[in-house]
């Protein structure tokens, strides 16, 4: 890019922090009009639209979205070159953002992310909610990926994307039997109590179909829709418990709580969601690279 003006930079930078034109023309003493004409030149001068107006809000393209990641990096290496002069260097690093949906194994974000954790040019940020609200973000270029258990709808016109990372088995877990009696699925559930993933997970779904055809109405102690809660729970109570075994990975190593038994035909997927983008972040290059991207018939 032929002379970039750090100014109209600094200026874009100003507003994008901001979220309002106004309010960072007043920081900046200027007026919003003369700020507008500033970002308007950088705009021209970038051959991108850097902000588009949503109501009375000035939300990010995706092009200012990656021009306020490297305006960030450049208005930091000034604070850089001070401590560095100081004998205090500051490292440079990329910024990848994930939206991970609420109820997800923290085990497998943990393994997801293991190849950019502790590198020190990478941050993380990690974002948790659920899924209309995490697709926003990824729309409005506020995360660079979605993990989700299930992939995102899609049509002609949808620019997402779904990466199946992964499919585990899902079993029952529970303390281990003092009598050492082997369990026998499914006719020990008509009197072992059951924990559970709540309605909404299509573990769940499938399980009770499960256990519907075999005709066992079990006795459900509780129905929790976070697997981290989901894992304490098995671990304090008597019954036994539906989670992927990667959600209780470490009990299970520890002894804490064994496998009974695996459900037969009921699996959990893993999904990596992402928008198709003109600038995509290079660092899910690092994470996606094993992966395959999800045929549109397989993404309802």
């Amino acid at each position: 890019m032929r002379d970039l003006n750090y100014n109209h930079l600094r200026y874009f930078w100003a507003v994008a922090h901001e979220g309002s034109l106004t309010r960072a023309a007043e920081h900046m003493n200027l007026s919003p009009s003369s700020l507008s004409v500033q970002i308007q030149k950088l705009e021209h001068r970038m051959g991108h639209p850097l902000f588009e107006r949503v109501g009375r809000k000035l939300v990010l393209t995706e092009a200012g979205q990656i021009a306020l990641d490297y305006a960030d990096t450049v208005f930091k290496a000034g604070d850089e070159l001070m401590s560095t002069l100081r004998g205090r260097p500051l490292a440079s690093r990329q910024i990848l953002r994930v939206g991970a949906l609420t109820t997800l194994s923290r085990n497998f974000q943990l393994e997801f992310l293991r190849p950019l954790v502790g590198r020190p040019d990478v941050e993380l940020v990690v974002r948790s909610g659920n899924i209309r609200d995490l697709l926003a973000q990824l729309e409005a270029h506020a995360v660079d990926v979605v993990l989700a258990n299930s992939a995102a709808p899609r049509d002609a016109r949808s620019s997402l994307r779904n990466y199946l990372l992964n499919e585990q088995p899902v079993s029952l877990v529970g303390r281990p039997r003092s009598d050492k009696r082997k369990f026998r699925f499914p006719d020990d559930l008509r009197t072992e109590p059951l924990l559970l993933p709540s309605l909404d997970s299509d573990i769940r779904v499938a399980f009770d179909r499960i256990l519907e055809l075999a005709g066992i109405r079990p006795t459900i102690l509780a129905e929790v829709d976070d697997m981290a809660m989901l894992r304490l729970l098995a671990r304090e109570r008597e019954g036994v418990t539906l989670v992927p075994p990667i959600v209780v990975r470490d009990e299970l190593a520890a002894g804490i709580l064994v496998e009974h038994c695996r459900i037969p035909e009921v699996t959990e997927s893993f999904y990596a969601i992402i928008q198709k983008r003109r600038f995509p972040n290079r660092l899910l290059a690092d994470l996606l690279s094993p992966t395959v991207s999800t045929a549109p018939q397989a993404s309802r």
